[in-house]
């Protein structure tokens, strides 16, 4: 099983890394060997995938991948253009052997839902059955990822009209082989192993599934290739968000599915830091910078990128007010030094003043508190100082707010929300709280007092957040069940929630789309994020 990290339009990159990794397949004995979903492409390649050029490009990178397969076959993710009506292209599946595609399946499933937008691109496979490639005494089928996700397969609604898993099992082949670019959020992969041992107890055959690994834009792959017997038992697998070439033994006895369903904060930790590291790297940036304000958030998201990036390549930098406490200027100092970060204070009181001395004779202005305008004016100010900073240094700036926050516009639009990756964008506040002292079990970095004070944005005397919001873990609930499960608020109401609060939140998540839809990218976790997952209009009558 190759599970590799592919850059998404690097051709040759890509050919460069599936030709070694295939060489070091063979040279470790294989008899089979096996890539992922549009492997040279990279997943997903967006409108790239309408430019005839890059197919050139992808048709001469193909080439040499074929030319390097020998006497052991290949199996990889490729697309394949075509002259009937329709898109013109295929996303397909080669069986390449002897320096040439003896076999090519086309997909039949082309996922048009949350993040997924694949018939703007390809057409469907132009017949619906599966046929078997003979080798070495093997019947082989192949399929790719979103054809095995039928309902018959997950227990939910059928989306397709037809059933590719329905024509594997009538063909009864030995294995079948599904190349897969499936993204990950939290606890999928339990989903998906249960979806791969129903499979395989249907088909009657040894399942492959091999996955891609890494982080493009908003999405993390976890890769976690793996092979399942006929009865449902793992084979064996690959490492979670780690590339590399993973043997297995298909005449293996296996163990059962439940030693490797963990998914645990552990595995949504790691999935944040590769993600973070990920764009980095691939974007060509290696240094990150993060407003330090001593709460929650910007804790957790500094510890994130000092894990995908480093100490050296990390700096904080504290913006206290007059209304930041004295605790909160001693925590984000704890926080530097047990990160062993660099650390700076750029006190913002003096901008404030001015700001205020300019803008007095058109609004008036209120130097000891005042209203949303003067709070809006100090995270505006933080957000100037992190960008200078970020244009003179070359650092891309890092933004702190979690899912919850950015659901009901408690954010500053060109303040906190100023940046170049949202790394907690779809994590709730509860969820930060849970995965800091997750990560204070490997090594104690977030100072307690930032865990156990309340939080607040500390923008007016005396401020916390639940002044203006309900509690954390009753606004989080809603927006799972709003969002994420799509509920009315009455099905809510149903599930014991009060009215009011209910009706208030889902009308500061309805007002505030104007928001989301400014602000900087950031990584798919859960199973319905804000972003290119969830398209709703900015103006509309709820």
């Amino acid at each position: 099983m190759l599970q590799l990290n592919p850059i998404v339009g690097d051709f040759e990159g890509n050919a460069d890394t599936i030709i070694a990794a295939y060489r070091d397949a063979v040279a470790c004995g294989a008899e089979l060997v096996v890539g992922s979903e549009l492997a040279l492409w990279g997943y997903p390649a967006q409108d790239l995938l309408l430019d005839d050029w890059r197919h050139d490009a992808h048709d001469r990178a193909l080439a040499r991948v074929i030319a390097a397969v020998g006497d052991v076959a290949l199996v990889v993710g490729i697309t394949v253009r075509h002259d009937a009506p329709g898109k013109g292209v295929y996303n397909s599946a080669a069986f390449i052997i002897n320096g040439e595609i003896v076999f090519v399946q086309h997909k039949q499933l082309l996922p048009t839902y949350d993040i997924f937008d694949e018939r703007r691109y390809f057409d469907s496979a132009p017949q619906d059955d599966v046929q078997l490639v003979s080798y070495r005494e093997h019947k082989v089928a192949l399929l790719i990822c979103e054809d095995i996700w039928v309902g018959a397969e997950t227990g939910e609604r059928a989306l397709y009209h037809i059933d590719p898993v329905a024509s594997v099992a009538r063909v009864r082949p030995d294995i079948l082989i599904t190349i897969n670019a499936s993204p990950y959020y939290w606890r999928k992969h339990r989903v998906r192993l249960a979806l791969l041992a129903r499979l395989a107890r249907r088909c009657a055959c040894s399942v492959v599934y091999v996955n891609q690994v890494g982080g493009n834009d908003t999405l993390v792959f976890d890769g976690r290739s793996v092979v399942v017997s006929r009865q449902g038992r793992v084979l064996g697998h690959g490492d979670a968000y780690q590339s590399g070439v993973y043997s297995v033994d298909t005449n293996a006895s296996g163990v059962a599915l439940g030693v490797y369903s963990d998914d645990g904060y552990d595995a949504l930790y790691d999935a944040l830091v590769l993600g973070l590291r990920d764009y980095f790297y691939k974007q060509g940036f290696t240094r990150a910078i993060l407003g330090l304000s001593g709460g929650i958030d910007s804790a957790l998201a500094a510890t994130i990128a000092v894990d995908a990036l480093g100490s050296a390549h990390v700096r904080g930098i504290g913006m206290p007010s007059k209304y930041s406490s004295a605790g909160s200027v001693d925590d984000a100092h704890a926080l530097a030094e047990a990160l062993n970060i660099d650390f700076a204070l750029v006190p913002i009181g003096v901008m404030y003043d001015a700001v205020g001395s300019s803008v007095a004779p058109l609004i008036g202005w209120e130097k000891d508190g005042g209203d949303v305008t003067e709070e809006n004016v100090q995270a505006r100010l933080r957000g100037l100082t992190l960008m200078a900073v970020s244009n003179r240094t070359g650092a891309l700036v890092v933004t702190t707010g979690n899912k919850s926050e950015i659901a009901v516009g408690y954010c500053t639009l060109y303040g906190d929300t100023v940046g170049g990756f949202a790394i907690l964008s779809d994590v709730p506040k509860t969820l930060v709280y849970k995965l800091a002292r997750f990560r204070n079990e490997r090594s104690h970095v977030i100072p307690e007092a930032t865990l156990t004070k309340p939080p607040s944005a500390e923008l007016a005397p005396g401020q916390e957040d639940s002044q203006s919001l309900p509690p954390y873990d009753v606004l989080d609930a809603i927006v799972e069940l709003y969002v994420e499960c799509q509920m009315s608020v009455d099905a809510i109401v149903a599930r014991g929630y009060e009215r009011a609060v209910v009706e208030r939140v889902a009308h500061m998540i309805n007002r505030n789309e104007y928001k989301r839809q400014q602000l900087a990218p950031g990584l798919k976790v859960t199973s319905r994020a804000f972003g290119p997952g969830r398209r709703m209009p900015i103006v509309y009558r709820a």
